[in-house]
């Protein structure tokens, strides 16, 4: 049972780093010795886990599925045995996937005392803005704005995220000011996500609504590029409050049409459909909703 367990525990470095040595190295095994036990794993198992090239150990369709369920169980396991000791510490790998402007502005300034409260686990963050298989992938949980596209999957919301309408004092000094949303037809528009491209803005006040057509000469399809862009004066921009609040405090970005609501981008934890969410997702994520939801 023990060896098996080696084996699995070994299969999982080696399709992460993608290298039988530093698999080894990381466990106390030679390259040999490593690459005869995934051989081994292999034939009990009965299905080629990865396909070997003298650049790169690469997972074969089969292996990637089987990565996916083996992680799930060595968590269970791993939880099982913290349990069981009763120190109710976290361990082992916490896999989360986010958007880069989540991740930088308000996700990694937030690390430091979770990670000091848990000095055994270790945190791996994959900072992309396209979405991810959680299962296949291995991760633990994915961070999302907006609607969520898989039903089947396990969600919580985490926090809500006001919109907002905002541009530069010196975008503002040429172009005029806005008191009405129907003034945005003669403003020029940064189009960002998720307003990639273009389509009505919908604006609400005292009950009433108004929608706005709008049409942009620049669009950019990421948060970071599209604040950017206004700050740079080329235009008004309709974002988040966190993926702009430090250009608002230090006065690089000016917020507009105050008394007009955007309606709020929510942001959910999703956890890998099928499979129980792992102590240390759980924790991470009522962590950071704290956060989130007393600077919101």
């Amino acid at each position: 049972m023990s060896d098996r367990l080696a084996a699995l525990r070994l299969f999982v470095r080696v399709a992460r780093t993608r290298s039988f040595s530093r698999a080894g190295r990381e466990l106390g095994l030679s390259q040999p010795s490593a690459s005869r036990a995934i051989a081994a794993l292999e034939a009990d198992v009965g299905v080629a886990l990865f396909t070997r090239s003298t650049r790169a150990v690469v997972l074969t369709d089969a292996g990637a599925d089987y990565l996916a369920r083996i992680e799930i169980l060595l968590a269970g396991l791993d939880e099982a045995d913290e349990a069981a000791r009763g120190t109710g510490a976290l361990r082992g790998l916490l896999r989360v996937a986010l958007p880069t402007s989540l991740a930088s502005r308000e996700v990694v300034p937030r690390l430091p005392a979770f990670i000091s409260a848990h000095p055994a686990l270790r945190i791996e963050l994959r900072v992309e803005d396209q979405r991810q298989d959680l299962l296949r992938e291995g991760i633990d949980v994915a961070l999302r704005f907006g609607v969520l596209a898989d039903s089947s999957a396990v969600a919580r919301v985490v926090g809500s995220n006001p919109r907002l309408l905002a541009a530069a004092p010196s975008y503002l000094a040429q172009a005029g000011e806005l008191t009405h949303p129907d003034d945005l037809r003669a403003h020029r528009i940064v189009l960002g996500p998720p307003g990639t491209t273009a389509g009505a803005w919908t604006f609400e006040k005292d009950g009433r609504t108004v929608a706005v057509t709008v049409e942009s000469q620049l669009t950019v399809t990421s948060n970071e590029g599209a604040v950017a862009a206004a700050v740079a004066g080329l235009g008004v921009v309709s974002t988040g409050y966190w993926g702009c609040r430090n250009e608002l405090d230090a006065g690089q970005l000016v917020p507009l049409l105050r008394d007009w609501a955007l309606s709020p981008s929510r942001l959910y934890a999703v956890f890998p459909a099928g499979r129980a969410a792992t102590a240390a997702a759980r924790a991470f994520i009522e962590y950071l909703a704290q956060g989130l939801g007393q600077h919101g």
